[in-house]
């Protein structure tokens, strides 16, 4: 079962803090870029250096195949939906 919502972006990264565990799909579309993966892992924000909150993922692609890190700071203005994928759900969430 696919559920659709709307968030604005400090909603989206608060249910990335509070529901996404290490191990589901997390699809993320931001400007031109479509970043699906399995979660490996998060980081948390560093004011010393001005990251934001990062979230690791393992690419699932035909191509690419690599393990990045997006750091939500550099996404906010760019982000368009993320897609977070579980064994018993799938919820869109579609950025305002």
């Amino acid at each position: 079962m696919v559920e659709e919502v709307q968030m604005t972006f400090d909603e989206a990264l608060e249910y990335v803090k509070s529901n996404v565990e290490v191990g589901d799909i997390l699809e993320i579309s931001y400007n031109r870029i479509f970043a699906p993966g399995e979660v490996l892992g998060f980081t948390e924000e560093d004011e010393v250096t001005g990251e934001g909150y990062r979230v690791g993922l393992q690419l699932t692609g035909k191509i690419l195949n690599q393990s990045v890190e997006i750091d939500f700071n550099e996404i906010a203005d760019d982000l368009i939906e993320m897609r977070h994928i579980t064994d018993d759900k799938e919820l869109v969430i579609e950025l305002l």
